[in-house]
């Protein structure tokens, strides 16, 4: 029988997506977590009534959060994935030619469901040079000193365990788990709907790593649509990808995306630099 599944995405904004039928919903210690067949995005995967991806639109978010810092590094060999448990980061860092991928999810359940139940975005888990962690995020990059060449977070909204995720000490951690030329990115949200969030990421950014930035992706089911990744690197430029650096099999990402993203609309500049 079909409904109507609604998210509330802030207090004058709703989403709806018609389901066909819950393939399975499962409560986890930290959140309920469920798996929908929908009318027009595929399988849908929700935590606590919250969309976290869709088979229909995640290889716009899963690509851009990715290749972007992914293509700025001459030789990424080590890769740390914060959160992500469906695997659409890990999926996508494993077209490049990287010799490990870690990952670490806080909740076991997002990994098993996604492997039951969204294969093609679940599917670089099965790869032999990916090690999954069952653990904190916040503690595991607290204790990796110099270990990784790019470090991605897939992380939900910043509410309960991955708020500290959000945080100035947090990106301290994350700058001395790098080396040296290393990179870092994650989503930071809506420029609409979490604008002081995205203003103060981008301060925060700008107080810890040599060089931060902010760049644009689409992502249909997330609030607005227009959606905010921030970047910091302790090594070079990351506005274009590096000569050499091409990825095959992408449906969002290339290279003029990847320069593109970075030319923000002037409200999105007054944001950051304070002016609104």
């Amino acid at each position: 029988m079909q409904f109507w599944f609604t998210e509330e995405q802030s207090k004058g904004l709703r989403i709806s997506v018609q389901v066909e039928r819950v393939v399975e919903k499962r409560r986890t210690p930290y959140q309920e977590a469920v798996v929908s067949e929908t009318s027009d995005f595929g399988r849908m995967l929700t935590l606590d009534d919250v969309i976290q991806t869709t088979e229909r639109d995640e290889f716009a978010y899963h690509e851009m959060i990715c290749h972007v810092p992914m293509c700025s590094h001459p030789n990424p060999d080590r890769v740390l994935v914060v959160g992500g448990g469906d695997g659409g980061a890990v999926r996508e860092v494993l077209k490049h030619p990287v010799q490990a991928v870690d990952l670490v999810e806080i909740d076991e359940a997002v990994i098993s469901l996604s492997k039951e139940h969204l294969p093609s975005i679940s599917s670089g888990l099965a790869d032999p040079r990916v090690r999954v962690i069952i653990g904190d995020g916040i503690e595991f990059v607290a204790g990796s000193r110099d270990a990784y060449d790019v470090i991605i977070v897939d992380s939900t909204d910043p509410v309960g365990p991955a708020q500290g995720l959000f945080e100035r000490g947090f990106f301290e951690r994350v700058r001395r788990a790098l080396r040296e030329g290393g990179l870092f990115a994650a989503q930071t949200g809506s420029p609409f709907y979490s604008a002081e969030l995205v203003a103060r990421v981008y301060r925060d950014l700008r107080s810890v790593f040599p060089k931060a930035g902010l760049y644009l992706g689409c992502v249909p089911t997330y609030p607005g649509g227009l959606w905010v990744f921030s970047i910091g690197s302790v090594g070079g430029e990351f506005t274009s990808p590096l000569p050499g650096r091409v990825v095959k099999g992408t449906k969002y990402y290339d290279e003029a995306v990847h320069s593109a993203a970075f030319v923000l609309p002037p409200f999105v500049r007054r944001l950051i630099d304070g002016d609104r």
